[in-house]
C-alpha cells in the first residue's frame, strides 16, 4: 500500500506491544502511528518516541488509513459504534480482539468493509509472536501488507476463520502450556542439583534452541528426538517414563479442553 498511517485503538499491553514492535523493526516512522487510550498518561514513553498519543478515537481514525483494534472483547461493540462514522471504504480494519468474528464486526458496523482478524500471542512484545491471520473483502495488496506488518512482530500464518478458536488455543494458550513445561523442567533441574537461576537459564535456552531447530530445518520433532536418543541411554529412559506417566496424552487432552472451553 502507499503512504500508510496506522491508528492503534487501545493502548493496553497488546496495543503498546504492537507499537513498540513496529518501531523496533523500523516498519514505519513513529509519526505514522497514533495510539489511543482513555488515560494517556500511561503512554508517555511512546509519546517520547514520537508516536501520536490521544484519547480521541474518532480523530485517530480520521488521520489514519489502517485501524488496529486492540481492546477487550466486551469493549469492541462500543468502539466500533463510536468510530463508525469516521470509517470509509479506504480504511483497512485489523482486529486483534479474541473471540469476535468478522461477521460480528460487520453486524456491529452495519456494513461490510475490508477486515482482517489477527491472533498474535504475548511474545509479540519481543517480536517473536506467531500471528494467525484471516481476511474478508481485502485486496491482495492489503493482505501482503498485513502479513508484512505482522512478520515484523514474529511469524505469520494465513488460516480459515473457522480455525481461529483453534489458533487461539494452539498459539496463545500454547504460550502458557510451554511455560508450564519449562517450569517443570526447572523444578526437575533443581532436584538433580542446579540452583534455580541456572536451571531456569538452561531450561529456557534449551526450549528456544529446540524450537529454532524445527523452524530452521523444518524437520519433524521425532527426527530431532532420534538424534539424541542412543540405545539404552538416559534420554530414552526419561522419555519413556514421561510417556508412562501420560505426558503426551495429558498435553493433547489439555489442548482439547481449552478448545472446548473457548468454543
Amino acid at each position: 500500500m502507499s503512504t500508510t498511517n496506522i491508528a492503534i485503538i487501545g493502548g493496553g499491553n497488546l496495543g503498546t506491544a504492537i507499537a513498540n514492535g513496529l518501531l523496533q523493526s523500523s516498519f514505519c516512522d513513529a509519526t505514522a502511528i497514533t495510539i489511543t487510550k482513555r488515560n494517556t498518561t500511561t503512554l508517555t514513553r511512546l509519546q517520547q518516541k514520537g508516536i501520536h498519543v490521544t484519547s480521541d478515537n474518532v480523530a485517530a481514525v480520521k488521520n489514519s488509513n489502517v485501524i488496529i483494534i486492540a481492546v477487550k472483547p466486551f469493549q469492541i461493540k462500543d468502539i466500533l459504534q463510536e468510530i463508525q462514522s469516521a470509517l470509509t471504504a479506504q480504511h483497512l480494519l485489523i482486529s486483534v480482539v479474541t473471540g469476535v468474528s468478522i461477521a460480528d464486526m460487520n453486524e456491529m458496523l452495519q456494513h461490510p468493509m475490508a477486515i482482517v482478524r489477527a491472533m498474535p500471542n504475548t511474545a509479540i512484545a519481543i517480536q517473536q509472536s506467531i500471528t494467525c491471520i484471516t481476511t474478508q473483502h481485502t485486496t491482495t495488496e492489503q493482505n501482503e501488507w498485513v502479513i508484512h506488518l505482522f512478520n515484523q512482530l514474529g511469524k505469520t500464518v494465513l488460516i480459515e476463520e473457522k480455525l481461529m478458536n483453534a489458533a487461539t488455543v494452539l498459539g496463545a494458550c500454547g504460550t502458557a502450556f510451554a511455560m508450564r513445561y519449562i517450569r517443570a523442567n526447572i523444578q526437575g533441574g533443581i532436584e538433580i542439583g542446579f540452583d534455580a537461576a541456572t536451571a531456569s537459564l538452561i531450561a529456557a535456552q534449551t526450549v528456544k534452541g529446540a524450537a529454532e531447530l524445527l523452524l530452521t530445518t523444518q524437520t519433524h520433532p521425532e527426527q530431532e528426538i532420534d538424534k539424541v536418543t542412543t540405545p539404552k541411554g538416559c534420554t530414552i529412559a526419561g522419555l519413556n517414563e514421561m510417556e508412562h506417566q501420560g505426558f503426551s496424552s495429558s498435553m493433547i487432552k489439555g489442548i482439547a479442553a481449552s478448545f472446548h472451553k473457548i468454543g
